[in-house]
């Protein structure tokens, strides 16, 4: 996997032929995505993939099997020899743990030349540390481990690749241990990080149409369903594109079929599975040897506590859910307000055209047969209760009051016949609580279809003209699955139509901004694109290296979840890549996934988000729950959305993520992750949770703004270096 350092562009995307990839690689992923996508209940399909939540991994017959090889293996000269070293080399990695200097060291003394200056004890806490001695491979034979041991780091080094190009995050510690495995010396100046820009300083208009960069004119074409840039006509018609780099969707193939062998591994599952309940294991002991450790820690912070701590994405009463849709982004009570205070003052305003008519405000309450005054919170029924449970349907349902279209139409539409207004003033009322409550931030996504190439220009339009701007706002961009929809409606002749209506105003923007001055200012407090629907929508379609282009999709089927997320990750990359080049601000994929539906979907945003919404699926497949944990991938999770839709409160995952050291964690550790997953400026994250954030462990953590204890920080590091270092000590000693 190529590497990229900072002050090179990543100018190529590497390419690769499906003859290259193991035919045995290649057949088991077909394997994984058929099962998914028969949706087969059948133990022979279901197990290449799942676990049980009742029961431990694997039936009798396999725990004999494993136990025979590993009978097997003791009378092996080979495997006894590849076990002392193993042995050998983790025992030294432990005995560093006595030093006092707290370092990567204290796991491998494969990163010793990574090792900091003598930490100060304030800084770096001593605890009491949970240690394993003994032969740390019991369970599972040599050969299985160095098998596990490659898998995981080659499905590391492709996501790695993935963030790199599309100037998405990728966590140190990790990256450290992926250079060490390549012998290579990791450098600060090559990290990638994404370029969001601050809020404009006080005084500042932030809809100031000055210092807009000069048009460039170069040519754009969607080809293959991705935008190409090309410098002038010449160079279009000689299909000389700009140098960027553009994915192609067999590369994209073959790279998810090496994880998704990986899930239906068998040794990698047994691995993955045992170190998941090691970390759940060994969190309930630290929590039971150091939790007043921890909590003495936090009493002796002056000023911080829960509520007065930075949080991202929740809403203004506290922290509950983790992502917001601007459309829901008041409570009921709120609503339900402005719509009788609108009644009261602007009855008689035309709200709304239905042909050739135009309707008042009054007159649409009249045609609905109800009086504002008689509302209340239970008949406005915009909240989701146990009568939504698996009815995505009714979920959606849930955003027009009293069932009525017309008021969600006036009320939660950035463009209608006002204009947005109502919406945006519904919007800068939560706005003003959030400003009032200093320490809260959200963002809401706004909706982006696929229509047609004006949606965009009309949203940039709402965005200056009711001057919805915020410094406690910053705003996500969610892209609804609905081509089948469109194309049912004859709105648009193909994917490639929609894909282009979605990117290309953004690529104009990015190459001629002084044509496009709106979108311009309104792109710089976008921070992101999700991607949203129902995942339990079942698809004919099993997405492969083979699957049409998208201007071949003519069809009015929907494409696959995976198919979606390729094209719209592909986009976004050569997107950001051109607005690097230009010194603009770049953008994060981060898609719903792993909500419901096949957890084939989680493998794809692997390699594809930067972070992801929900992920309740992690808990089917131990492989993929490990790779995120190792990757720390960004996961924000809804319980209460959940249980009004897919999972019940009492049976959500969340309590289990935190617990193995998924990248959510606990309490005030939320609140920070919150704040380093958004997408906040670097200068707004330095301010708010501390000027060395992006270090790892208790080094990054400014305990006097976050209020999470160090010990806790330094436990949570110091236990991903040593997972990391079991892969990356394997790789090793089969190299040396």
């Amino acid at each position: 996997v190529a590497i990229f350092g900072a002050d090179k562009m990543p100018r190529l995307f590497p390419k690769m032929s499906m003859s290259e990839v193991d035919e045995k690689v290649r057949l088991i992923a077909e394997k994984v995505y058929a099962s998914a996508l028969k949706e087969e209940d059948t133990k022979d399909a279901m197990a290449l993939f799942t676990v049980p939540e009742d029961c431990p991994i694997g039936l009798h017959e396999d725990r004999e099997r494993a136990l025979q090889k590993e009978l097997a293996e003791q009378h092996s000269q080979e495997s006894a020899k590849k076990k002392k070293n193993f042995m050998l080399k983790r025992s030294h990695s432990m005995s560093l743990s006595v030093s006092t200097d707290w370092a990567l060291s204290l796991v491998s003394p494969l990163l010793s030349p990574t090792i900091p200056e003598p930490c100060q004890p304030e800084i770096f806490p001593d605890f009491q540390r949970v240690t394993i001695s003994g032969d740390y491979c019991a369970g599972i034979t040599v050969e299985d481990y160095e098998q596990a041991a490659k898998s995981l780091l080659t499905a590391l080094f492709i996501r790695e690749k993935y963030s790199r190009l599309a100037y998405h995050r990728f966590p140190r510690t990790t990256a450290k241990f992926l250079h060490n495995a390549r012998d290579e010396e990791w450098r600060e100046e090559d990290e990638i990080l994404p370029d969001i820009w601050p809020y404009p300083h006080e005084g500042e208009d932030p809809y100031s149409m000055e210092g807009i960069p000069e048009d460039l004119n170069y040519m754009l074409q969607m080809k293959d369903g991705i935008v190409h840039v090309y410098d002038n006509a010449e160079a279009l018609k000689q299909e000389q594109p700009h140098s960027l780099p553009y994915p192609d969707l067999e590369t994209f193939a073959i790279d998810l079929s090496h994880v998704l062998a990986m899930i239906a591994d068998g040794p990698t599952k047994t691995y993955c599975h045992r170190r998941l309940n090691f970390l759940a294991s060994k969190f309930y002991l630290h929590e039971m040897l150091n939790e007043m450790a921890e909590l003495k820690e936090l009493k002796s912070v002056p000023h911080r506590d829960f509520y007065n701590v930075r949080k991202v994405g929740s809403i203004p009463i506290h922290l509950v859910d983790t992502h917001i849709h601007a459309a829901a982004c008041m409570n009921q009570k709120h609503l339900l307000k402005f719509i009788k205070t609108t009644y009261q003052t602007e009855a008689d305003r035309v709200v709304l055209e239905k042909g050739c008519q135009k309707i008042t405000l009054k007159e649409v309450f009249n045609n609905l047969n109800m009086d504002p005054y008689d509302l209340t919170v239970d008949s406005l029924d915009v909240h989701a209760g146990r009568q939504t449970f698996h009815r995505f349907d009714k979920f959606n349902s849930k955003y027009n009051p009293v069932g009525a279209s017309e008021l969600r139409e006036i009320y939660l539409k950035s463009d209608n016949y006002i204009k947005g207004e109502y919406f945006a003033r519904l919007v800068k009322e939560v706005a003003a609580e959030l400003e009032e409550s200093k320490y809260q931030h959200a963002e809401p996504r706004l909706s982006i279809y696929g229509r047609s190439t004006s949606e965009w220009e009309s949203l940039a339009t709402w965005f200056i003209q009711h001057k919805v701007h915020s410094p406690n706002m910053r705003w996500m961009i969610q892209v609804p699955r609905i081509y089948d929809i469109f194309r049912s409606k004859k709105l648009v002749p193909h994917f490639a139509k929609m894909l282009e209506n979605i990117f290309l105003p953004l690529f104009e923007a990015t190459v001629n901004p002084q044509k496009h001055k709106a979108i311009h200012i309104f792109l710089k407090y976008v921070t992101g694109f999700d991607s949203v629907d129902d995942e339990s929508k079942h698809s004919d379609h099993m997405f492969s290296y083979k699957s049409p282009k998208p201007e071949s999709w003519t069809t009015d089927d929907n494409p696959p979840y995976t198919y979606y997320l390729f094209y719209m990750y592909a986009n976004i990359m050569v997107l950001n890549n051109l607005r690097k080049e230009r010194g603009l601000n770049t953008f994060q994929f981060r898609p719903h996934c792993g909500e419901a539906g096949s957890i084939t979907h989680l493998v794809s945003a692997f390699l594809t988000a930067d972070n992801i919404s929900h992920g309740l699926n992690l808990k089917k497949s131990p492989v993929l729950q490990y790779l995120y944990y190792l990757a720390q991938v960004p996961i924000a999770m809804s319980p209460l959305s959940n249980n009004s839709l897919f999972l019940q409160y009492s049976k959500n995952p969340l309590r289990e993520f935190l617990h193995k050291g998924l990248y959510i964690q606990t309490t005030n550790k939320i609140t920070r992750n919150s704040v380093l997953q958004s997408g906040l400026s670097h200068q707004e994250k330095k301010h708010f949770i501390g000027s060395n954030y992006l270090q790892d462990g208790p080094e990054g953590n400014d305990i006097r703004r976050t209020n999470v204890a160090q010990i806790r920080m330094a436990y949570r590091h110091e236990t991903l270096c040593n997972e990391l270092s079991f892969l990356v000590d394997a790789v090793k000693t089969e190299s040396g």
